[in-house]
């Protein structure tokens, strides 16, 4: 199989040209035609010369990848399907609302997680996508010239495959590539801290943390990561980071029905985020097949949030987007979307 040019950095296209024989500037070309012309062939790249052309499609596909199926939700959400170079698939949220279209894409084939809420850690863990097709799920999508926000909130757990979700950044946020706003680009984790010590010192774009519940035990029956990495460890890690004032943290709250919702939750979140500059994201559970948990009711939903919002702790609750065609938060899963396709 041919090498794929869309997903590589400049400095990766700096190194192929000079390889292939061709001038440096070469490589800022490529990468015009990629990220600011969205060509679609090797052959449109009409700056560069025909034996370059022919150098770079002996080799190498331009690698893009459009989606195969595509469902449109009462509420405007859209979830498309991807295939990927495992031969398997994936799905990526597109959330309109107002002034925004936000993108949910997926940075794993799966997820080896196994958290107790999540419809994507059913399926097991298929695959890392590479920087490619994690770009991929932006430029392919017919959204693409008026995405305002990207979060890495879809299929997998970004921090496991910190690498490509970092390349990935990279090609969006960069003069050479998509030039968007780090602001505008939040990527969330249930917070693997050596892969969290390396996007806080690599990255500029914003972090969310999956919480859940402050209480060790409750974590560990909801996120068995939760063994490997405490939330407590999460936090100071956190904590001993110097955050600026233009960068956010979230951190993400399922709320579930009497379990995670009473007053000792609140005044324990209050100890653990103490003086922490944050916002918490409370969503809404949507129910999966073999789970014992359930929803909270609205009233008890609410409540919690004043709460919070009383300690100090600035906190909304998520509007819940796409529930009819399964697009909301821990709902994206292909297992039964492949065999209806």
């Amino acid at each position: 199989m041919k090498q794929k040019l869309f997903g590589l950095t400049l400095s990766e296209l700096t190194a192929l040209v000079l390889e292939l024989g061709l001038p440096k500037f070469t490589a800022k070309q490529i990468c015009d035609w990629l990220y600011k012309k969205e060509t679609t062939s090797i052959e449109e790249m009409s700056n560069l010369s025909k034996k370059a052309r022919a150098l770079l499609a002996e080799k190498y596909d331009l690698g893009l990848l459009a989606p195969i199926k595509v469902q449109e939700s009462k509420d405007g959400t859209k979830k498309y399907l991807f295939p990927t170079d495992h031969g398997k698939y994936i799905e990526t949220a597109m959330i309109p609302d107002k002034h925004r279209k936000t993108v949910c894409v997926s940075s794993q084939v799966g997820c080896k997680m196994g958290c107790l809420f999540c419809m994507t850690g059913k399926q097991g863990f298929n695959g890392q996508l590479t920087a490619g097709e994690i770009v991929n799920q932006i430029r392919m999508i017919e959204e693409f010239g008026s995405v305002t926000n990207i979060v890495y909130m879809g299929m997998g757990e970004p921090f496991d495959n910190l690498d490509e979700v970092l390349k990935s950044t990279q090609i969006l946020t960069s003069e050479w590539g998509y030039g968007m706003s780090p602001r505008r680009v939040t990527v969330s984790s249930i917070g693997i801290v050596p892969a969290l010590k390396r996007f806080l010192s690599e990255s500029d774009c914003n972090l969310a943390i999956s919480v859940h519940t402050p209480f060790d035990k409750e974590r560990t029956q909801l996120m068995p990561v939760q063994m490997a990495y405490p939330l407590q460890k999460i936090v100071d890690e956190i904590r001993s980071f110097d955050f600026d004032n233009q960068r956010k943290l979230s951190f993400e709250y399922i709320v579930f029905g009497e379990l995670n919702d009473t007053p000792e939750h609140v005044k324990e979140m209050a100890r653990l985020f103490d003086g922490i500059k944050s916002h918490v994201n409370l969503i809404r559970f949507h129910p999966i097949p073999g789970t014992p948990l359930k929803p909270t009711d609205e009233i008890r939903l609410l409540a919690f949030k004043e709460a919070l919002n009383k300690k100090g702790i600035l906190t909304t609750i998520r509007a819940s987007r796409g529930q009819d065609i399964y697009a909301a938060c821990g709902l994206l899963s292909t297992k039964a979307v492949v065999s209806e396709s």
